[in-house]
């Protein structure tokens, strides 16, 4: 773990309010692990107080990228970066996805902006493992396809693709990947990680969720982000530092 002034090399956006910010960081970059997270001061005075949590979406050389909604101020500040503004960033943060194990088909599920961390999953498993990417969101606009590979969407509305959520467009084509070894990782709005987690512990599916929490330290001390253990070995987790990725047999959501 890193505490960094870091450049910011670019910005980007994707969408109307999707914000892809470019940070050189040889420390971080040369150790971060795909579904990690930085934590990160998005100003340099107390307004915002607490720093913002990132999961980071892609590394490339000494680059690390995080993608980002502007939902309130935090944010807000941090889209009017431009290129060579320095940022302040504690990380690596948390555990992330394991991307190892005895499986042959990636079956990415996300809603949203939980797209974020998987253009970093793709690059680090795709020649290795097949991958399906289920996208989706209120509506087209709402869908997000960046750094994504063999890609499926559903919107509520039916404005792109599947008409339903990413949790009822996975059940539809269940029969045609269940013969394969498959292993579900997701990141998306608590509840349809909960009916992600339900499906797949039915069907005996092993699978992992990057799950979301509001956070103020980012690593434990403050024991602000806590999440329910369904071990019995713990009440309850951290989901900055246990997690934030948990397996579905781990945590209930």
């Amino acid at each position: 773990m890193h505490i960094l002034n870091c450049s910011i090399d670019s910005v980007i956006k994707l969408e109307k309010n999707i914000i892809l910010l470019k940070i050189k960081s040889p420390e971080i970059a040369s150790e971060i692990k795909p579904g990690q997270f930085l934590n990160i001061k998005v100003s340099d005075s107390y307004s915002p107080l607490l720093r913002r949590p990132f999961s980071v979406c892609d590394r490339e050389g000494d680059f690390i990228y995080i993608m980002f909604n502007i939902m309130g101020e935090g944010t807000k500040i941090l889209s009017s970066k431009r290129r060579g503004s320095k940022i302040d960033i504690l990380g690596p943060l948390g555990h992330g996805f394991n991307l190892e194990g005895d499986y042959d088909t990636a079956v990415l599920v996300m809603g949203g902006l939980g797209a974020a961390p998987f253009p970093y999953v793709v690059r680090e498993i795709i020649g290795e493992k097949e991958i399906i990417s289920i996208t989706g969101g209120r509506n087209e606009h709402d869908v997000i396809t960046y750094g994504l590979s063999n890609i499926f969407v559903a919107t509520d509305d039916g404005s792109m693709g599947f008409k339903g959520n990413v949790v009822e467009l996975l059940k539809k084509n269940y029969n045609s990947i269940k013969n394969k070894k498959i292993k579900i990782f997701a990141c998306g709005p608590s509840a349809m990680l909960r009916a992600l987690q339900e499906f797949a512990l039915e069907n005996n599916i092993d699978g992992e969720a990057a799950t979301e929490c509001a956070m103020a330290c980012g690593f434990g001390i403050c024991q602000g982000c806590p999440i329910e253990s369904a071990t019995g070995q713990d009440s309850y987790l951290l989901v900055c530092k246990d997690g934030p990725v948990f397996n579905f047999r781990d945590v209930v959501i």
